[in-house]
């Protein structure tokens, strides 16, 4: 277990060495030992000139805080790191393999820094930018050791940044992709093989005491014993050297961090184990507790495994399942279908719309690109592409519907890390987090004054109980049990969301759901559907071209009427070509078509440009207004049907939720949503994105936890303004980095249920807390007593581990199956 950051020394407290001699055997920067003539400067000692160099450097950019976050918090460095080593990074052909993202001005990449192991590395690595002002923004992925930052082009070279990177100790590997892999399959190795070690140990060694526990007088003569005891204590020498090094080694960081982890009581324990073995087999007083000993590591060991493999399957299931819910459309002789991006090749032939994101770098074939790459360097100017450009991930189209060829494959990680920007986080911390942090950093100090209390009682009472009962406590006690019942109930109930079409940015999104009371959703294209039924023109009817015009432009929109529309006009095929397109949020859309220009949005949209229209009183509900080369041709009545099952949705909210609608459309149908959402509900039409935000600021200022659930296009804001947003998208196809929630529109009518299923999911993780305490009060009560030996101990602390899967995985499959969630493919019935 590693130490909480919250605990680390603060950084006004001199770490120790600060002040060592110059003859010191301790590298003041890396800590390791200094060989004999080994550089020095102010009093400090540095084991080669590579750390006095990083040590100088860091000192001179004013980063000597890096001392103070740690002990021995440099990585080793090199000694003499020259750029030409990395001259071939500069190559466009190497580039466009590394590069996440890169224009004229800015470029991205992702790094993999195997040397990061503390919190002074973090430290550094984000403030990168003191030593040299062309890097800019940089963020660390502790877990996956990388590091993404971007750099100015201008200003500074990718092998200028890799080079500064490799002085300071943090030179990147660059494997394309199998590094990772490589580091975990050698870990996988280490650990099976301490656990065969520490197996192979517990056997041989408890066969040798087999003898002594049957009382078999001819094997207990002196010569057996001596030769018995030194072969148990020579095969028990690697167990607790080897197999538990991971012990060792976090008790002494810990030591040395000035701070308490529950390693440091193991560890003493296993040494008073050993040692007292030890002294009784030498001394010819007793058999010793050697067979315990090793038993007792081979089942920490078999604990540790068991969690490691557990957070494993969490991690892969949050990167390579489908998690992040973008489709686009892929374009082949058949025509275009929206695919989702798991099942996409290079090569592919992609189409962009106005506001879809480019999910792989590509080349751009048709069109003109204007890519927003806000999510990727900050800057929200976009950027123009002609075709042949090469085109990077991550940028959002912001014109007409252009065709792209991919050249790389799609990294769902990168896109994920998009979706998380820190632009488009939440406030407030995790109360559940906190729950476990609190409780974690306690739990040491509490079990250690259990055990100590213990052994002063029992040396009282009964001293041959006391060793027992002490290393008995330090065993049992377990805080894994209560650090896994958030991770595995909240991430559980992530992945039965996301196989019902339901998108979480992330499992804590759950935890603020469940404190929803106030829901306010939007009307078009959120509780009415996209099809083309309901729709009307009004006016001189159209011509076969001028359907067509409007179809083309329509078809550029991922708007919901936009895209009645085009399945109104059946413009699915390729049509005229359309030019000069521009989509104003909340108002319409224009471009020149055929060279003749056409208008689609509002009637006040529309007379903005001196457009003069005619009122008509057939149309029933809201409309789209058309005009050809500025002159009024008429208008699509689009009485919209509401999505099938939102009846019932709206009555299970009606008695636990505080409800609202905001539309931008006009009041016509204020009567029809008055019967479905009841005399309580808030009704608001004519709503601008602002108001709609607006609405969501003042909500939450008188006390209410909101959620907002939309179409992701208009109500960016009020999506990001609140507790919870949920874009709801007909094809799970526009990415809204601003909502936390991307929902598939056919599982809006369960909205109801998962509003439940989140409170229940809650619900089951502070279970999952009372539990961990009770087994941890219960079992640190029983092994105080001396009543339960430390191998019975080792074997009941992963067993606590396992009945936290057992019952977080279970619960919470329970729970959504008394839910009712439906999958994605259909919807069940209601009673």
């Amino acid at each position: 277990m590693t130490a909480p950051v919250g605990t680390l020394s603060s950084a006004n407290t001199p770490r120790t060495g600060d002040t060592l001699p110059a003859g010191s055997a301790c590298c003041f920067h890396c800590g390791q030992e200094c060989p004999a003539a080994s550089p020095t400067a102010e009093g400090k000692s540095f084991c080669c000139a590579g750390c006095q160099t990083v040590h100088t450097l860091l000192i001179e950019n004013g980063l000597g805080q890096f001392y103070q976050l740690g002990v021995r918090p440099g990585a080793t460095a090199r000694g003499t790191v020259k750029q030409s080593e990395w001259a071939y990074l500069d190559l466009p052909a190497v580039q466009d393999k590394l590069l996440d993202f890169a224009d004229a001005e800015t470029a991205r990449i992702t790094l993999h820094l195997p040397q990061i192991h503390c919190v002074a590395c973090v430290w550094l690595l984000e403030n990168l930018f003191r030593l040299n002002p062309g890097i800019g923004r940089t963020t660390v992925n502790f877990a996956r050791r990388e590091v993404s930052l971007t750099f100015a082009r201008k200003q500074i070279a990718l092998s200028e940044v890799v080079t500064l990177l490799a002085s300071i100790g943090y030179e990147p590997t660059f494997t394309l992709g199998t590094v990772g892999s490589d580091k975990a399959a050698s870990t996988n190795r280490r650990r099976y093989l301490q656990l065969g070690i520490a197996g192979f140990g517990f056997g041989n060694i408890m066969l040798l005491a087999i003898p002594g526990y049957l009382g078999l007088d001819s094997f207990s003569a002196p010569f057996f014993k001596t030769v018995f005891g030194g072969l148990g204590l020579a095969l028990a020498l690697p167990v607790v050297i080897y197999c538990a090094a991971d012990f060792w080694r976090t008790a002494w960081l810990s030591l040395r961090q000035k701070t308490l982890t529950l390693d440091v009581p193991i560890a003493v324990g296993l040494a008073a184990i050993y040692g007292q073995s030890a002294f009784d087999i030498i001394t010819r007083r007793g058999d010793g507790y050697l067979d315990s000993l090793s038993g007792l590591i081979f089942f920490l060991l078999c604990g540790r495994l068991f969690q490691q493999k557990t957070h494993d399957r969490l991690v892969f299931d949050r990167d390579y399942q489908s998690f992040f819910p973008l489709a686009v459309l892929r374009k082949n002789a058949e025509g275009e279908r929206p695919v989702a991006i798991s099942q996409l090749s290079v090569g592919d032939r992609l189409v962009l719309r106005h506001g879809e994101l480019l999910p792989a770098d590509a080349t751009l074939i048709t069109g003109l690109a204007c890519l927003d790459y806000s999510f990727v360097t900050g800057e929200s100017d976009p950027v123009r592409f002609q075709p042949g450009d090469r085109l990077y991930a991550g940028g959002r189209q912001m014109g007409g519907a252009i065709e792209v060829d991919t050249v790389k494959p799609v990294s769902q990680s990168y896109l994920t890390s998009l979706w998380n920007n820190e632009i488009f986080r939440k406030s407030g911390a995790s109360a559940l987090d906190s729950v476990t942090n609190r409780y974690s950093r306690r739990f040491t100090w509490i079990i250690l004054g259990i055990a100590l209390g213990s052994a002063f009682f029992w040396l009282a009472v009964n001293p041959s109980l006391a060793a027992k009962a002490f290393v008995s406590v330090l065993i049992v006690a377990c805080p894994c049990a209560l650090a896994l019942a958030a991770p595995l109930t909240l991430g559980t109930a992530q992945r039965i969301l996301g196989a019902a079409g339901v998108y979480l940015k992330n499992a804590a999104v759950l935890e603020r759901l469940a404190e929803v009371e106030t829901v306010v959703l939007d009307k078009t294209g959120t509780l009415t559907n996209g099809s083309a039924d309901g729709i009307q023109f009004h006016g001189t009817p159209l011509t076969n071209a001028e359907s067509a015009a409007i179809g083309a432009l329509a078809k550029h929109s991922t708007h919901p009427y936009s895209q009645r529309l085009v399945r109104l006009l059946e413009s699915n095929q390729q049509g005229p070509a359309v030019t000069h397109f521009v989509e104003s949020p909340g108002c319409g859309l224009m471009g020149t078509v055929n060279d003749r220009s056409v208008h689609l949005g509002s009637r006040t949209w529309l007379e903005s440009f001196g457009i003069k229209t005619i009122s008509s009183s057939e149309i029933v509900g809201d409309s789209v207004w058309i005009a050809m080369d500025g002159v009024f041709r008429g208008s699509f009545g689009m009485s919209s049907p509401l999505r099938p099952e939102v009846d019932s949705m709206v009555r299970g909210l009606d008695d636990r939720y505080r409800t609202a609608l905001l539309s931008g459309d006009n009041a016509r149908e204020v009567s029809r949503f008055r019967d479905l959402l009841g005399e309580h509900a808030t009704l608001l039409f004519n709503q601008s994105p602002l108001d709609k935000l607006a609405f969501i600021r003042d909500q939450q200022q008188a006390g209410h936890k909101v959620v907002m659930v939309g179409d992701g296009l208009n109500d960016a804001g009020a999506l990001k303004q609140s507790d919870v947003g949920v874009a709801v998208v007909e094809r799970v196809g526009s990415f809204s980095p601003a909502s936390d929630i991307i929902m598939d529109a056919r599982q809006l009518p369960q909205l109801d249920r998962i509003l439940d299923f989140s409170r229940q999911a809650v619900r089951i993780t502070r279970a999952g807390f009372v539990l961990s305490g009770l087994y941890n009060i219960a079992g640190v009560g029983i092994a105080a007593a001396g009543v339960l030996s430390p191998i019975v101990c080792a074997v009941l602390m992963p067993l606590s581990s396992i009945s936290m899967v057992i019952f977080a995985c279970g619960a919470t499959r329970w729970a959504a199956h008394r839910a009712g969630l439906a999958t994605h493919h259909s919807i069940t019935s209601r009673p």
